[in-house]
């Protein structure tokens, strides 16, 4: 029993946008611990709504800073009051909401090393951001930031090869530029700009971290090839950048040890070691433990599709980012905002309000819907950008309605045609190993399921993963000592490699793709994902065909809309 208590700990925390919510596991996967703060209830002196500032514009949302820090010491001080012993924790990391920033303001260093610990983070850092409201992925407002980027870059194809994004408003590099242009002043008493991520891990550093390499893949400012700064998108944004922004680092970096306040205040350990905090879609992948070849689509609100990738096709849809697990690899994300809703409408209109009935005519009806096919953009779409329902016959005619039954397997179809569709635009490949692990609230279709194995012609897999970014990062705090273990530690020289802690240099964890086989040896033991659907004999003739005629269709849609 006594063994069972001293037993190691490795905790992964996620600073979300409405919440910030941590896990604790041990060696064995098991969840010892979970514990969240609400931002608008268990903070209301911040006055946030869904944790978020939308200003009079409408354009621009912000957070609070001192919020997500004050949300830290509440989190913390619950984990203590719940009992958990801190000095158990041999590591730790974590994941942020992606393309957020904090300004810290000149002298946050010095305050970050020398941190009072008879007094709470946010009492320490009152004074020690710039910009007080960090501009978050919400925020629409520096769309004359994107065309500037992207004229700088060669136009928007042009950025998406270099950075594996066209630019975006919300992307981290254009809310920078816009920061300099519009708050000089601020700008100019910045001493470091972060990440949340990096934000995150550099509170429990105790000095700057390093921003890795696959959440700074989500600011267009980063070369997704070569790892490093772009320095044409660097001088876009704002002079000297990259002596704000610090060297990028590998997602698999151990920082260092954590800050000695943790170890006075709470109890850490010396020993424990600050694993690179990356953002949530990064930390999601490793808690969906998704390997080479596979494919996620959660099925929600609106459906995401989560690809590992290894030969790279930017698209101006989408997003590529460096893979958290394997340096050497990429990640993809797509969104698509008519997931949910629009199956719930089709459902009303042609199958009565019943999902039985929904899933009667999936089973009745025959793949390929004897050349039925429809484009079904409730809202304007986001990939690709078109409204409206569009419905064609087998000779490609435009038709104004279809039968129910008819109607609900051209959804279906369509939107997992369109899926697969831009995941190969990206660079995705059905390979003879390739997993769909399907999630979110739709995968309890089964037989909307079997239609999803059947047009990418892979087995389908579900898996439970709720709160995966937090989950994800508790593996690699597990994962990152126990490479450096397998690898040696490895002293940063490189380019890569010029970040230094408060302490010394940082090590970090191998630049070989042996860090992913490694982290699947590592989660080896998590629950295995289900299989629930594998392709019909006849799937990939009938859709490789109906994948083609898809492409057609919908240019012909985007084509129609132009004016």
């Amino acid at each position: 029993m006594a063994a069972a208590c001293d037993a190691a700990l490795y905790l992964g925390l996620d600073f979300s946008t409405q919440q910030l919510k941590v896990v604790a596991i041990d060696e064995n996967l098991n969840v010892i611990h979970q514990n969240n703060v609400q931002f608008d209830s268990e903070l209301p002196e911040f006055r946030t709504r869904g944790g978020v500032h939308v200003h009079a514009d409408g354009l621009t949302v912000t957070s609070p800073v001192l919020m997500w820090v004050k949300a830290l010491d509440l989190l913390l001080d619950k984990m203590k009051g719940a009992g958990l012993a801190f000095s158990r924790v041999r590591a730790l990391s974590g994941s942020g909401q992606q393309h957020g920033s904090v300004f810290w303001r000149r002298g946050a260093s010095e305050t970050l090393q020398n941190l009072d610990p008879d007094q709470y983070l946010h009492q320490l850092l009152q004074v020690s951001f710039s910009v007080s409201q960090s501009p978050v992925w919400m925020d629409s407002s520096s769309t004359r930031q994107c065309a500037d980027l992207q004229a700088a870059a060669g136009g928007a194809m042009r950025l998406a090869e270099l950075t594996g994004s066209r630019a975006y408003e919300r992307f981290t590099g254009n809310q920078i530029s816009k920061v300099r242009q519009t708050r000089p002043e601020e700008f100019l008493n910045t001493e470091r700009i972060s990440l949340v991520s990096s934000f995150a891990a550099s509170l429990f550093l105790g000095g700057y971290a390093a921003i890795d390499f696959s959440d700074g893949s989500g600011m267009n400012l980063l070369d997704i090839r070569t790892r490093d700064w772009s320095e044409i998108c660097l001088d876009a944004a704002a002079p000297h950048l990259g002596r704000l922004l610090g060297a990028p680092v590998p997602s698999t970096a151990v920082l260092g040890p954590v800050s000695s306040y943790f170890v006075q205040r709470y109890g850490f350990s010396e020993s424990c070691r600050v694993v690179a905090f990356t953002g949530d879609n990064p930390a999601s992948l490793a808690g969906m433990r998704l390997q080479p070849g596979d494919v996620a689509v959660s099925l929600g609100t609106s459906d995401t599709v989560f690809l590992w990738i290894q030969q790279p096709s930017p698209a101006l849809e989408g997003h590529v980012f460096c893979n958290p697990l394997d340096w050497q690899a990429f990640m993809a994300l797509l969104c698509f905002k008519n997931g949910s809703l629009t199956r719930e409408r089709i459902r009303n209109e042609s199958a009565g309000g019943s999902w039985e009935l929904f899933s009667l005519a999936l089973r009745d009806t025959p793949l390929g819907n004897n050349g039925h096919m429809g484009f079904y953009f409730d809202s304007m779409e986001i990939t690709p950008p078109a409204v409206g329902v569009h419905l064609f016959d087998p000779d490609d005619n435009k038709v104004s309605s279809l039968s129910p039954r008819v109607e609900v397997r051209a959804l279906v179809e369509g939107q997992f045609l369109s899926r697969r569709l831009h995941a190969e635009r990206l660079g995705y490949s059905i390979t003879p190993g390739t997993r769909v692990l399907a999630t979110g609230g739709a995968s309890s279709n089964k037989d909307l399921l079997q239609v999803l194995s059947d047009v990418f012609n892979a087995p389908v897999y579900t898996l439970d993963v709720s709160n995966s970014a937090c989950l994800g990062s508790a593996y690699r705090a597990l994962h990152g000592p126990l490479v450096l273990l397998l690898l040696g530690v490895v002293r940063l020289q490189s380019k890569y490699c010029s970040y230094l802690t408060p302490r010394g240099p940082c090590v970090f964890s191998g630049m070989m793709s042996q860090s992913a086989a490694s982290f699947f040896e590592v989660v080896k033991k998590a629950p295995e994902a289900q299989l629930v659907a594998t392709p019909h004999p006849s799937a990939q003739q009938v859709y490789g065909q109906m994948l083609q005629r898809c492409a057609r269709l919908e240019e012909r849609v985007l084509q129609d809309a132009r004016p």
